[in-house]
């Protein structure tokens, strides 16, 4: 391994004879010191000398062929491990590209470091060549921002940059480096710990509320459990599980919740909200007492109508950042820590609810009133394709998603059973995001299977990281539900706007298997039964990458559905469709 790279000893001969590296070489040793195995990146002029350091080769690095690829797949890789993600993208339009998915990131408290080039500090307000104050731009969609002005800062600043992206509620730091700090020379050692004033996350929860949460459990004959993203972020399936069956809690997951708790289990309701199961929002409407755990109370789930979710409820809210609790809902019980310490306490003591005839009544609605849709003869429903996604594998498999109706489709129709395995965009709804997310998962993940599900419009956002796929040979399997429209928009239209359509059809659209054959990708297409079970087949067997076009029907809706600004009592199940 070249001088430049080696990390073994770097310390150690830092401190014998001060010998000095570039700020890129010392960029690229912090990195390595992380633990960092790939980085995710588009090269430009501000970050030459970064990608100069990488040219030695200590570190993989993935070409993207767009800056949003880029940190979509650095998404995709976080989520599927629980590490930060690495982007690195130059200045000006570079930076700016990656705005998008750091936004995403933070709405779903995704740990990554954003590395940013920009021009030399002499240039910096002087409107020079692809210049863009990126601190400024996304100050409010990270956890924190540097602009670095001295290399010798640099090792300190990479340190808390993981730091902060990785404890506590996760979300995305940006470490914008300009160019002269990046040619600048300083001797390297990196820290061994990190102090950051100010910043002190609370993760063990207080004893008082936990006796209040036992005394709460005692009194209910309704409970509830409420998992969201926190579970999954965390780590906390297991505690969640011992809990609920300790205390017999049904337990509903929200979107970012899916796998959080097996969906094959018992006790699981389903997801709630918009798209939710009638057995899990008629379980918000009538539960006594609703423990939200690592969940925000988003208007997904709530509908905006606080007036008339969980009414008769007391709110037990149990999450990492205290900035959460109470900001949607007012809180009975309030407890401030992380969701798997706070449950493993609490299951030491948790009471038995004296709830059998709850657990009847839930149960029974989930029997009773399961998703469906109707089966029309010739025709590909995507509901079928994406319970038979979940049948040919066994559900063992990640599945990623783009935004929309199929979306909706894979949160009901494929039961997650183990964390991390449904990547999808919940709080921006970011279309483009489940393909590169995809190939980051595999990277991750290499000897697991990876399902990217997308759409018509979603996957032409991104499609062109079908190279990566092809040249670094990463084998995601990718379904396209082409309905060939903006199907969530026009499924709106029809509902709320007497069926204006307006801008919706994707006409005109290339020709996926042509365009992905293009790239070198194996291709598929199927617009039935037979030839999508025959096609699907061919695709897992496949070694490499490989994309199935499914071609369903338009007019396909997504029930059951609540309209935003309406309670969860007054759920649409589709049979308004006559």
């Amino acid at each position: 391994m070249p001088d430049a790279v080696t990390m073994t000893d770097s310390t150690e001969r830092a401190g014998k004879d001060e010998k000095e590296f570039t700020g890129s070489e010392i960029l690229l040793r912090c990195l390595l010191e992380e633990g960092v195995d790939v980085a995710f990146g588009y090269p430009g002029g501000a970050v030459l000398p970064i990608y100069d350091s990488l040219y030695r080769g200590a570190l993989n690095h993935l070409l993207a062929r767009h800056e949003q690829g880029a940190i979509h797949a650095a998404d995709g890789y976080a989520r599927a491990t629980g590490k930060p993600g690495v982007v690195i993208a130059t200045s000006g339009p570079g930076a700016t590209n990656l705005v998008t998915g750091i936004a995403n990131a933070q709405m779903d408290s995704i740990p990554l470091v954003c590395i940013t080039g920009n021009v030399a500090q002499s240039l910096i307000g002087t409107d020079a060549f692809q210049e863009a104050d990126i601190v400024g731009i996304t100050m409010p969609i990270t956890k924190h921002s540097y602009l670095v002005t001295d290399v010798k800062d640099l090792p300190r600043i990479v340190k808390e940059a993981f730091h902060i992206a990785s404890t506590g509620r996760p979300g995305p730091v940006l470490i914008d480096i300009p160019k002269d700090v990046s040619n600048a020379k300083s001797t390297f050692q990196y820290p061994s710990t990190v102090t950051v004033r100010g910043y002190q996350p609370k993760s063990d929860p207080h004893p008082l509320q936990l006796t209040r949460l036992y005394q709460a459990l005692k009194e209910a004959k309704k409970p509830l459990i409420l998992a969201g993203g926190g579970v999954v972020t965390s780590g906390a399936e297991k505690e969640l599980i011992a809990f609920a069956e300790k205390a017999r809690i049904p337990v509903t997951t929200t979107l970012m919740g899916l796998g959080g708790f097996p969906g094959q289990h018992s006790l699981w309701l389903g997801m709630p909200g918009m798209h939710g199961t009638y057995a899990a929002n008629h379980a918000l409407l009538e539960c006594d007492l609703l423990i939200g755990i690592g969940a925000r109370f988003d208007d997904r789930v709530t509908m905006g109508r606080i007036d008339k979710f969980a009414t008769g409820a007391k709110i037990v809210h149990i999450d990492i950042d205290p900035a959460e609790i109470g900001k949607n809902l007012d809180t009975f019980i309030p407890i401030v820590g992380d969701v798997k310490k706070v449950l493993a306490s609490a299951m030491q003591e948790a009471p038995r609810c004296p709830s059998d005839a709850w657990l009847k009544q839930v149960q029974g609605w989930y029997r009773q009133y399961p998703f469906r849709y109707r089966d029309e003869e010739g025709v590909l429903k995507p509901q079928w394709v994406i319970q038979h996604l979940y049948e040919s594998t066994g559900g063992d498999a990640v599945v990623t998603t783009d935004v929309g109706q199929h979306q909706m489709w894979v949160a009901q129709y494929f039961p997650f059973a183990r964390p991390r395995s449904f990547i999808t965009s919940g709080g921006l709804g970011t279309m483009g995001f489940g393909f590169p997310a995809a190939l980051g998962a595999q990277l991750a993940r290499p000897g697991e299977t990876v399902i990217s599900v997308t759409g018509d419009g979603g996957f032409q956002m991104t499609c062109q990281e079908l190279a990566v796929a092809a040249l670094s040979e990463i084998p995601v399997k990718v379904a396209v539900i082409n309905n060939h429209c903006l199907g969530m928009v026009r499924q709106w239209q029809e509902i709320f706007h007497k069926k204006r359509y307006s801008e919706v059809d994707l006409s005109g659209s290339p020709d996926f298997v042509r365009l992905t054959e293009a790239y070198g990708v194996k291709a598929f297409r199927a617009k039935t039964r037979e030839e999508a079970v025959r096609v699907w087949k061919e695709a897992l067997e496949h070694p490499g990458p490989a994309v199935v076009d499914f071609w369903v029907h338009s007019s396909e809706n997504v029930y059951p559905m609540v309209a935003s600004g309406t309670g969860l009592d007054e759920m649409m199940m589709g049979d308004e469709e006559g």
